[in-house]
């Protein structure tokens, strides 16, 4: 058992050094740290990578193509000014005051679909121009819309983390998603429109002007509010609709086993890639080869992603092949920790080591699969959540979201701790304390 323990350890050891200090690539790093494990735990050489090619194959297969279909929807959305629409829209209807909490919800709804990094693209603009408009400190608006991003980010699928999570650990989807829908709301609340307020007061930059020359160009033909909405809303709806008919009517029953079937993630962001090149493509009189342009564009900045997620998939079979994670789900039972509590501990500390939530969220899953295999199905997917919770724990100088906020909001590295750094703890923690609480009553 030792030796297993040492195994895990030098295995995350590895990857730590080689992202945080060697700056190599994660994809690279993970699989070296699978690697090292695996030889640490005696499998032969000739078999080496074996559990490491036969995860990645079935992380692909499983989360490759919902994070493509994702990223064509996401871009046909921006590309067609369908994220300004349904922001703009919401801006022009909330009194200056509410702006925080619009923000929040703009975040919310918009990153649906999109990935973390692309939806603080699409909305730094938005909270640069509402921040001038009001006159006030830029944290005000900013923190809000961070906060909706990286609930969405750690929580809800169709996102990368909990969809890895999900297929980990055998979850029901829709009840991750309703669960995750419910935990998200005061963790967007608290760590968002009511931190910011204090945020602000600490840190009260002014915006920055350089960064409010994005804005769409005027005249373009855009769809307007109700289907972009419609769009960015659809796969939430079958996929929930899905787990209500199963629940109502059963599988065997032609209702359920219809709405059960278009409510499969695959067929659900199939279905609404198809809406989205209507409604965002054709529906505005672009032609095919336009649509096709924008479709294929959307390949390209996922490829990072789909590498990392897919390695992370390799390493997380290793940790299940070799029995590591087996041996370390006994060792958290023995420490007699709360499952749900044990998931976001593991997930913590590979997030404050590594600095990605994906890799925190794949790395957890393998760990704490053997935990939840005795689970309900309710806290299965609660379990999902935790671990999501966790992988958004602290973004300190590992994460590139760090960096990435630092820059846009013109601040110091201390300044970025006490806003960004504080706002992704507080959404962690309340996070954990959500579902520990929501725990006790499904």
């Amino acid at each position: 058992m030792t030796g297993l323990v040492l195994a895990a350890l030098a295995g995350i050891a590895t990857i730590v050094l080689l992202i945080v200090w060697l700056k190599i690539h994660p994809f690279l790093s993970l699989m070296a740290g699978s690697a090292v494990m695996a030889l640490a735990a005696g499998v032969p050489l000739d078999k080496l990578f074996n559990s490491f090619t036969t995860g990645l194959g079935s992380t692909i297969s499983s989360v490759g193509l919902l994070i493509v279909l994702g990223s064509i929807i996401g871009t046909l959305l921006v590309s067609s000014g369908g994220a300004d629409v349904i922001v703009d829209t919401i801006l022009s209807k909330t009194p200056v005051q509410r702006l925080p909490w619009a923000m929040a919800l703009i975040a919310f709804i918009v990153g649906i679909p999109l990935f973390f990094e692309v939806g603080v693209v699409i909305l730094i603009p938005v909270v640069m121009f509402a921040a001038r408009r009001a006159k006030v400190p830029v944290v005000l608006f900013g923190i809000p819309a961070l906060a909706g991003l990286s609930a969405l980010h750690g929580l809800i699928p169709p996102h990368p983390g909990p969809l890895i999570a999900i297929s980990a650990l055998k979850a029901n989807l829709g009840l991750t998603l309703a669960f995750g829908l419910i935990v998200a709301i005061p963790c967007v609340i608290i760590s968002g429109p009511v931190l910011g307020r204090m945020m602000a007061r600490w840190v009260p930059h002014q915006v920055r002007e350089d960064f409010l020359g994005h804005s769409p160009a005027e005249g373009a033909r855009r769809p307007g509010f109700g289907a972009s909405l419609t769009v960015v809303l659809l796969p939430v709806v079958l996929m929930l609709a899905a787990t209500v008919a199963e629940m109502t009517f059963g599988t065997k029953n032609p209702v359920g086993a219809f709405l059960g079937f278009v409510g499969t993630p695959l067929i659900a962001l199939t279905i609404t890639t198809v809406v989205a090149m209507f409604v965002f493509g054709y529906g505005l009189k672009k032609s095919r080869k336009e649509v096709d342009k924008i479709v294929g564009s959307s390949f390209g900045p996922i490829a990072g992603i789909l590498l990392i997620v897919a390695a992370g998939g390799g390493f997380k079979q290793t940790l299940v092949d070799s029995h590591i994670a087996d041996m370390l789900a006994k060792g958290l039972l023995a420490a007699a920790l709360p499952p749900l509590l044990a998931g976001w501990l593991v997930a913590v500390v590979i997030r404050l080591a590594t600095g990605s939530a994906t890799v925190a969220t794949i790395t957890a899953s393998g760990i704490v699969a053997p935990l939840a295999a005795g689970l309900s199905p309710t806290h299965t997917a609660l379990m999902v959540l935790a671990i999501g919770a966790g992988s958004v724990f602290l973004s300190h100088v590992n994460d590139a979201g760090f960096w990435m906020v630092k820059e846009y909001f013109g601040m110091t590295v201390g300044e970025t701790f006490k806003t960004w750094s504080l706002m992704e703890t507080v959404l962690s923690v309340i996070g954990i304390i959500a579902v520990m609480l929501l725990s006790l009553v499904v």
